[in-house]
């Protein structure tokens, strides 16, 4: 059949198109209200082909080069129509492109362009199958098309039940106009974001889908008004007078295409509290545009604070992606590395490879670039703002610091793009430090990172292993959040300096004590030995070990872990999470100089394994605990030992 025939015709859709049109009316789509999007698009392309082709023959145009894309609702006959002034079909064409999967024509006209020298080619195409998202909403579809110089106009028509007719019509004016005759639940009153004939709806809908389409999408509008009196109030009891008024739903510039330069601040704020509904303005913003391999634009914010419920719900991203100024996903999860969830913006690429659906989008090696990118790019702007504006680095961090420690552990390949990023609370200031800094500031001898775990600044220094280091001037990084602990034991080092926790084994403290002090602790250690052993005897099963420490001063007692496994603060976490399992190696540490020692080892000379001298081992233990903010394992036999023990010292008076 072709162009000259007259006579209406039925048809077959191809096989694999039947199989489409069963997937895009019951599966594709989860978000049925796309069709309206990808129907634009489709008009857009075509008016992008004929502005494309009119480049070298004006009289393509036939006098009318004002390209807009035009939506008529209608509730009496209950069709959406959308129209465009594109390129339009011929006889053949239509049976090609809309009864084949596919063959839209846009991969052919985008080839055609790259061979070309003129630069115009904003095609989104490569989608493919966009005109039938329209038998989601609608139970028939007609399409009424005319291609320029072409004397008739053609009109197709289908229900979506595998076949359609197509025959000749009269059509005055270039290009497609198509009209949706919707199911009844799509044009219900009662629906509300699902009534597409409502006109409030689909300009609600164009805002957030083809905002940035570069033609006019345009609407007539209903004014009701009444008319007003020689002092121009309004007469109440007087008849309203109908007028039209047609409105422009797009904005058709995206703010993102535009140079920088030419972008104020305040368009950036107005674009971020558009698109993420925000009140605040952002805390940093990164606009980029990439062209080589792989071509993006992105815009890029920090918000200004972290949502209330950010470390408690399951993480998303705020990435919207674009093709060509065509909105394609929300929270697109895959681009940036979980840590950065807190990242909002929108990439914009014409190299998107997308698959049937453009809510589902393949992994592709464009994207991962893609993603690569942007990570590197976020890192470098917080490396600037460390270095050049710390405040308002501090003002992030206090945001967002626990998801930057996060990714420490969690993501192995950013551990060392983050380590210069973390900042942390220490024992010579109240500012934040980073690890170059305290690394920069480690006296000459010392070979380790010293580290300390505590719920908050106070407990952390009250702790009985920070005397000796306190003493003798070393600094100490506090870390106080729960991630802390993960990210150090992740990094397990930095600038080849060796991470030691204050609570955990040997301080490391080598290069700084005499050899003087480690002799007269060895000879203290052989000298109380007994006791030592007496005491691990009577805490069996709790401890591992009891030492005398070099590291109290003035404490009586405290509790390390072993360098093997894990450590006490960690305990503490994986009980919180139900992995009780996991227990530290506890080990005891005495103070030879304090008055304790003194009386436990007078009481084990005198009274050696008497109930007595057990119980005193118990209170130690017990005290040790407190120390490190935990609990006696049995509070009514400690209050116990403890009450017993105040009533004999009374009674001794």
């Amino acid at each position: 059949m072709t162009a000259a025939s007259t006579a209406k015709e039925t048809r077959q859709f191809q096989a694999e198109t039947k199989q489409l049109l069963d997937l895009m009316i019951h599966s594709i789509y989860t978000n049925r209200e796309i069709f309206l999007r990808e129907l634009i698009s489709n008009a857009s392309d075509a008016i992008d082909k004929i502005r494309f082709d009119s480049l070298t023959n004006q009289e393509l145009l036939e006098n009318n080069a004002d390209f807009e894309i035009q939506l008529l609702p209608d509730e009496e006959t209950k069709t959406l129509t959308i129209s465009d002034n594109g390129i339009g079909m011929t006889y053949d064409e239509v049976i090609e492109n809309i009864g084949t999967i596919a063959k839209s024509g846009t991969k052919a006209f985008l080839a055609k362009m790259q061979e070309s020298t003129a630069g115009d080619g904003e095609l989104i195409g490569q989608f493919g199958v966009g005109f039938y998202s329209a038998f989601m909403v609608a139970k028939k579809v007609t399409l009424i098309t005319r291609a320029p110089g072409q004397t008739t106009g053609v009109r197709w028509e289908s229900t979506g039940d595998g076949t359609y007719t197509i025959e000749e019509c009269d059509k005055p004016t270039r290009g497609t106009t198509l009209v949706l005759t919707l199911h009844d639940e799509y044009c219900s009153p009662e629906r509300h974001n699902e009534n597409f004939l409502n006109r409030y709806t689909l300009q609600s809908l164009v805002k957030k889908y083809s905002d940035y389409i570069r033609y006019p999408i345009k609407m007539n509008f209903i004014k009701e008004e009444k008319p007003l009196d020689e002092e121009g109030k309004v007469i109440e009891d007087a008849e309203s007078t109908q007028t039209i008024e047609v409105r422009t739903l797009n904005s058709m510039t995206p703010l993102w295409t535009k140079n920088k330069n030419q972008i104020t601040k305040e368009e950036y704020h107005t674009l971020y509290k558009d698109l993420f509904h925000d009140w605040e303005d952002p805390l940093e913003i990164i606009h980029s545009k990439v062209e080589g391999a792989v071509e993006y634009t992105t815009v890029l914010f920090i918000p200004s604070h972290a949502p209330f419920d950010f470390y408690q719900r399951e993480s998303t991203s705020g990435i919207r992606l674009y093709s060509k100024n065509v909105f394609v996903m929300d929270n697109y999860k895959d681009l940036l590395p979980e840590y950065l969830r807190f990242v909002r913006g929108l990439v914009d690429s014409p190299d998107f490879s997308l698959n049937i659906s453009r809510e589902l989008l393949q992994h592709s090696s464009q994207l991962t670039k893609v993603g690569k990118n942007l990570e590197k790019s976020i890192l470098k702007t917080l490396e600037t703002l460390l270095s050049k504006d710390r405040p308002k680095y501090q003002l992030f961090w206090k945001e967002y610091g626990k998801a930057m420690k996060s990714g420490v552990y969690s993501d192995f390949g950013s551990r060392d793009k983050l380590q210069d990023l973390l900042l942390f609370p220490s024992s010579t200031s109240e500012e934040l430090t980073t690890l170059a800094e305290y690394v920069e500031r480690m006296p000459e001898g010392q070979t380790v990172i010293y580290y300390a775990t505590g719920k908050d600044r106070a407990s952390v220094e009250r702790l009985p292993q920070m005397e000796l280091l306190r003493e003798k001037g070393l600094e100490v990084l506090y870390l106080l959040d729960r991630v802390d602990e993960f990210a150090i034991d992740a990094l397990a080092n930095y600038k080849e300096k060796k991470f030691q926790s204050i609570s955990r084994g040997d301080l490391n403290l080598d290069n700084i004590d005499t050899p003087a002090a480690k002799e007269e602790t060895e000879a203290i250690t052989k000298e109380n030995q007994p006791l030592l052993t007496a005491i691990k005897e009577s805490l069996s099963g709790k401890i591992t070990d009891v030492k005398i420490s070099t590291r109290l001063k003035s404490s009586p007692v405290c509790l390390i872990s072993s360098d093997q496994g894990i450590s006490l603060s960690m305990e503490q976490i994986l009980a919180e999470m139900d992995k009780s399992t996991f227990k530290a190696q506890r080990i005891l540490e005495l103070n030879p100089t304090h008055q304790v020692f003194t009386a436990l080892k007078n009481l084990h000379e005198t009274k050696p394994g008497s109930d007595e001298f057990k119980d005193y081992c118990e209170l130690l233990y017990g005290q040790a605990l407190l120390f490190e903010g935990l609990t006696p394992e049995d509070p009514i036999s400690f209050a116990q030992k403890l009450a017993k023990l105040m009533a004999d010292i009374g009674s001794t008076k």
